[in-house]
């Protein structure tokens, strides 16, 4: 009888093991689901915090505006030990009533700075422009015979050093008048980078596909369409850009000697008047527009080459 009964009172206990050995089965086979954090760590995944992320932005913004802050009380510290210098909230004021009409006219010599900015940009571009229809063409010719090199590269490397404004009298004598003078200088400082990165560009394509040229007897047309040009763009894109920051430096003084409308008279008829904040604006004017343009061959570099064109 007290068999029976031990037997009973063992069965429920029976019973309830049969679940727990199930489960530590179950256990033993499947292994504990990894975190969310490891899963997605394990596929490459790498999770950053909100000050992670934000600090890209803030590397790439905060250094120009810690540099910006630090020109501006540099320039604050210098107007307040000198009494003509003009603060640059007393700049900013001046700059607010010039543009809110920089396109005025009262008379030939007092004319908005837009106007003038124009003017400059205007004898800028015809300038370049030239250079770039002479100079490109010569350093792909200069570049491609060794004849052509040996006859040219005495002449460049004597005409080069010569500072731009130095031929400045000689677009006076030669054509009678300021503006082609100054056009003259422009076109004069801007053709030998072209020239230079352009048959440098020409030198350095691969002598094995100027073989398979020779092989497949392209023309000289092809040669120039199919094998140089695509070669040499990035070089000659860089003589652009070089030929562009030049002529722009260029104009300013060239413009400050022969008068007339243009940023660089415009400084120094704001100097003879005395009016130093005019000045400073039309410095920061001066810069902006220089980047305006340097921006604009860049963004056209990279769009014509596959490699990454650094400012």
């Amino acid at each position: 009888m007290s068999a029976v009964l031990h037997n009973i009172a063992a069965a429920p206990a029976t019973a309830a093991a049969v679940p727990a050995a199930i489960a530590a089965a179950a256990n033993d086979e499947a292994p504990p689901k990894p975190a969310r954090s490891e899963r997605i760590a394990a596929k490459g995944i790498k999770l950053e915090s909100g000050s992670a992320r934000l600090r890209p932005f803030v590397m790439k913004y905060l250094p120009p505006v810690i540099g910006l802050a630090l020109l501006v009380l540099a320039w604050q510290i210098l107007a307040a030990k000198n009494s003509s210098f003009p603060t640059p909230w007393a700049t900013w004021e001046e700059a607010v009533k010039l543009f809110s009409d920089p396109f005025y006219r009262k008379g030939p010599n007092d004319q908005g700075i837009g106007w003038n900015v124009l003017a400059s940009l205007q004898r800028v571009g015809i300038g370049f422009g030239l250079a770039a229809l002479v100079g490109i063409p010569l350093g792909f010719i200069i570049g491609r015979f060794k004849f052509m090199y040996g006859m040219f590269s005495p002449i460049i490397s004597l005409l080069k050093p010569v500072s731009p404004l130095a031929w400045l009298p000689i677009g006076l004598l030669v054509f009678k008048a300021a503006d082609p003078a100054a056009i003259w200088s422009i076109f004069i400082c801007s053709i030998w980078p072209m020239i230079i990165n352009t048959a440098v560009g020409v030198q350095r394509v691969p002598q094995d596909y100027m073989n398979v040229a020779r092989v497949l007897s392209l023309s000289e047309w092809k040669i120039v369409t199919k094998i140089l040009l695509p070669s040499v763009l990035p070089y000659m894109l860089t003589g652009v850009r070089l030929a562009i920051g030049t002529a722009w430096l260029v104009i300013v003084a060239a413009e400050m000697l022969t008068g007339g409308v243009g940023i660089g008279f415009w400084v120094w008829d704001e100097w003879n008047n005395l009016n130093v904040p005019h000045i400073l604006i039309a410095i920061g004017v001066i810069g902006i527009v220089g980047l305006l343009l340097e921006w604009a061959l860049v963004s056209l570099a990279q769009a014509f080459t596959y490699e990454q064109v650094e400012n």
